[in-house]
């Protein structure tokens, strides 16, 4: 399973949210992967993000903000903003892997645009989706 992790400013549009999560996907070479979205619990009922969830039909899943700092190490890029606030390089590849589960792997560092970063994970688990 290929989790999108997502960082957004409060207020983001679900356009914008959508926008960077398809470009992301595209430059993995993974548009047609099935996916789960992830991102930090205090921005879990953004309504951009909610609505995008929706659009495409997949689970959202909310990620406590403290256990992002455990991903630190496994993050391939850093915002110094970002570490001040969650201790933590980058929110979308520390939630994607986090959402993943244990032995996840980064797949696609985190792209950003005006107000949303994406990134992307896969997880160890198989899918269970395709058996």
């Amino acid at each position: 399973m290929i989790i999108a992790g997502v960082g957004l400013r409060p207020g983001t549009s679900e356009a914008d949210i959508l926008t960077c999560l398809d470009l992301t996907l595209a430059q993995a070479g993974l548009a047609q992967a099935p996916i789960r979205l992830a991102t930090l619990a205090s921005r879990f009922d953004e309504p951009g993000l909610s609505a995008a969830a929706r659009s495409r039909n997949v689970e959202l899943v909310a990620i406590p903000d403290e256990a992002l700092a455990g991903f630190e190490a496994a993050c391939a890029t850093r915002s110094t903003r970002i570490a001040g606030l969650y201790g933590v390089g980058s929110v979308a590849e520390a939630a994607a892997l986090a959402a993943a589960g244990p032995g996840a792997v980064l797949v696609q560092p985190r792209i950003a645009t005006t107000r949303v970063t994406c990134a992307l994970a896969r997880s160890a688990e198989p899918d269970e989706s395709t058996s």
